[in-house]
């Protein structure tokens, strides 16, 4: 699964990197822990071109009752995404690119223990997760827009932590991601793959990363193992 993760470099870093066109809301501050139900940009496609877009992580299906829902869907896992009736409809047209510097994920050698680890990829540069959106009206006025992220089986890295991991998109995949004429899942669902190890790297941290309200620097420093 992916429950946290971090996006620290500015609008101007994004743009350049993801090539959307110029953003005039107010955008969420870098953050080194983002949690579920918080509002983070996502970037998608609108009329032929890239826009970005401040969405609530945790995706709330149009025809929910309510917003609760959102809290139990930041993730869809890409074996299904194609079946379940959350993410289906989504599939074809309502993709996203989650942009990230990283994200953490929890060991669990025993019931009582969580020990959190950070991954990124070795030139600590932007990247972006898989996601899908949608939109959850309550009333004629209020909408709400929300996301989740993809996630695969684990990569060689990932898997001594844990047996599931986000989906990172290589950069040279994005494009076909958000492309809105690739709208079949034979056409899609083999972006749906573990990263390759060999570019990321992890390290464990302090377990001050536990807490949402912590949102510093401090989340990402390593623990020195060694005692």
């Amino acid at each position: 699964m992916c429950g946290r993760f971090t996006r620290t470099e500015n609008e101007l870093s994004l743009q350049q990197r993801f090539g959307f066109d110029d953003y005039s809301g107010a955008l969420p501050g870098p953050s080194y822990n983002i949690a579920p139900s918080q509002d983070c940009p996502v970037v998608r496609v609108e009329e032929d071109r890239r826009v970005l877009s401040v969405m609530r992580w945790g995706l709330v299906p149009g025809w929910s009752k309510d917003a609760k829902s959102g809290c139990r869907m930041i993730n869809a896992r890409g074996e299904t995404v194609a079946e379940k009736p959350s993410f289906k409809p989504l599939l074809g047209t309502r993709r996203c690119l989650v942009p990230a510097s990283g994200f953490y994920e929890w060991q669990k050698p025993d019931k009582k223990t969580r020990i959190p680890y950070y991954f990124r990829l070795k030139d600590e540069g932007l990247f972006a997760f898989a996601g899908l959106w949608t939109v959850w009206h309550e009333g004629k006025e209020d909408e709400l827009h929300t996301f989740t992220i993809i996630t695969t089986e684990a990569n060689d890295l990932m898997e001594p932590v844990h047996d599931r991991m986000p989906v990172i998109l290589h950069e040279r995949d994005e494009a076909r991601w958000l492309d809105p004429e690739l709208n079949k899942p034979h056409q899609i669902l083999p972006l749906l793959t573990p990263f390759p190890s060999s570019k990321m790297e992890c390290y464990r941290v302090s377990t001050y990363v536990n807490s949402y309200k912590n949102r510093g620097v401090e989340c990402v420093r390593p623990v020195d193992e060694s005692g």
